[in-house]
């Protein structure tokens, strides 16, 4: 069966790239995203490549990298995929380097706020209602996940050294406003979008410059 037809498809903003959200348990969350990228490229997904070993260590772990296809100009697509609670996301693009991050609101605990979540961020969960609060931190957490995949395989040790926070300017996409050595000048430009996903779990797309 396809995926895609049964999928809510959206986009993230003016940063090119699309999302497709599937509550399906029979469909393998690779083929939502191969049929995105697919979607997106006007290939077939069968033709699509994708490889989930880490181009540094070898180790299967964060967003698949994209061998085909490519642009018409040469540059390659970018795409990550995720499945929690029966709901497939997936994201591809290709402008920028994507990740995703999905979270079960209630899950985890101190240990991973502690890791995870800079003290800017966990002030901002604080400001919420006790009943809003555990959305609100999954919501931070999504985000911080979302940005730590984009990344990849990088020397980053400890992401609670940085901070994400959203402005009136542009609500549901988080800036960065305590950066980290490790990630370098490209801090200014990185956005991470919210992404709805229904009320029983919380997703997040980071979009590197």
């Amino acid at each position: 069966m396809e995926a895609l037809p049964e999928a809510q498809l959206s986009r993230l903003g003016d940063d090119g790239a699309a999302a497709a959200v599937l509550a399906d348990r029979r469909v393998p969350p690779v083929q939502v995203l191969r049929e995105l990228i697919a979607h997106e490229a006007d290939v077939p997904a069968e033709d699509v490549e994708l490889a989930f070993a880490c181009a540094e260590c070898g180790a299967r772990h964060g967003r698949p990298e994209i061998d085909y296809p490519s642009t018409p100009s040469g540059a390659g697509w970018f795409g990550d995929v995720l499945h929690l609670d029966g709901t497939t996301v997936a994201v591809a693009g290709s402008h920028h380097r994507l990740g995703l991050g999905l979270v079960r609101p209630g899950a985890g605990g101190p240990l991973i706020d502690q890791a995870a979540l800079n003290p800017l961020e966990l002030a901002a969960v604080a400001d919420h209602d006790e009943a809003a609060r555990p959305r609100a931190r999954a919501r931070a957490w999504a985000r911080k996940a979302a940005l730590v995949r984009a990344l990849g395989h990088s020397d980053l040790q400890e992401p609670s050294g940085i901070a994400l926070a959203t402005t009136d300017d542009e609500p549901g996409v988080a800036c960065v406003v305590r950066t980290a050595p490790e990630i370098g000048s490209q801090w200014r430009g990185i956005r991470v979008h919210d992404l709805d996903v229904g009320d029983g779990l919380v997703a997040a797309v980071a979009v590197l410059p």
